[in-house]
């Protein structure tokens, strides 16, 4: 039996919640999963209703039917089948941790999309991603031709339809302009060290500071640097016994797993941004069945 995902976002008003359980029920679908958050300081509702239709409806008329329900509540909405994949795009640049955890994932079906290619500003990867058939696109990155590159990695996106864009520790900074183009469709992980530690080593800089806790941010990609509305975040506890390189490596795991986490939220639409926060739901019983299926 299929599953479907409705998605939305809007103005909080009376009577949201029941129109759109009412028209789920009038239509046959079996609400197995449901999630919704108002937000008392934006006035804004998010929600995520994963449904069964026991009638056998199909998505397109499920979602003409929504359409005047949608209208009249003015909302930001989605109607979507759970078992299809996401198209996702990789970058990299010379970390190779977070790309080798996310093809794996992928490949053993932890992590449910369809990986249309990777693009790098090096050569480093070409041959790992070129042994698990995914296309890779090798796009040189210099001060004199970055408005070229990313035109580039624009038709990357275009032609092979991608839905979502992972910064898998590539080490670019994107334009305004393509941020902007792109909102709420890159995600990207760094070090939680910003803004404390800026620069080269920060886990150096960290080591030195004789800090007691590491950790790992992923967030939406903005126009400012590094502070994009936060998806997930975690930390690592370290000690005084520990060196420099052991603050690297378990920096590395934490941030393959934050950035890991913060896929799935998103392409299980379980992330909503809310200006400059997030609205994460918590994973839903159909996100495991689709990994299983994955």
């Amino acid at each position: 039996m299929n599953t479907y995902v409705l998605t939305v976002r809007c103005a909080s008003r009376r009577g949201l919640v029941a129109a759109i359980s009412g028209y789920l029920a009038e239509k046959g679908c079996n609400i197995i999963d449901s999630a919704q958050f108002d937000d008392q300081e934006t006035g804004r509702f998010f929600a995520r209703i994963s449904c069964q239709p026991e009638t056998g409806i199909s998505l397109e008329d499920l979602r003409e039917g929504f359409q005047p329900v949608a209208e009249e509540f003015d909302m930001d909405w989605g109607l979507h089948d759970s078992s299809e994949r996401m198209k996702v795009l990789i970058m990299v640049s010379n970390f190779g941790h977070c790309l080798n955890d996310l093809l794996y994932r992928w490949r053993i079906g932890a992590l449910p999309i369809d990986i249309v290619g990777v693009v790098s500003n090096h050569l480093t990867y070409q041959k790992l991603v070129v042994n698990h058939d995914i296309p890779f696109h090798h796009i040189k990155v210099t001060k004199e031709n970055k408005p070229e590159a990313e035109a580039k990695l624009m038709d990357v996106v275009r032609d092979s339809g991608a839905e979502l864009v992972v910064l898998a520790r590539y080490m670019q900074i994107l334009s305004d302009t393509l941020c902007k183009e792109m909102s709420g469709r890159i995600i990207n992980i760094h070090h939680s060290f910003l803004p404390s530690f800026k620069g080269a080593n920060p886990y150096k800089q960290a080591y030195e500071r004789g800090v007691k806790l590491i950790g790992a941010t992923a967030h939406y990609v903005t126009a400012d640097l590094d502070e994009g509305p936060i998806i997930e975040q975690d930390i690592v506890r370290v000690t005084h016994a520990q060196s420099p390189a052991d603050y690297v490596t378990l920096g590395r795991d934490v941030e393959s797993q934050v950035l890991a986490r913060a896929v799935h939220a998103h392409i299980h639409r379980r992330a909503f941004l809310n200006d400059d926060k997030t609205v994460v739901f918590p994973a839903s019983p159909d996100s495991y069945r689709s990994e299983r299926m994955g």
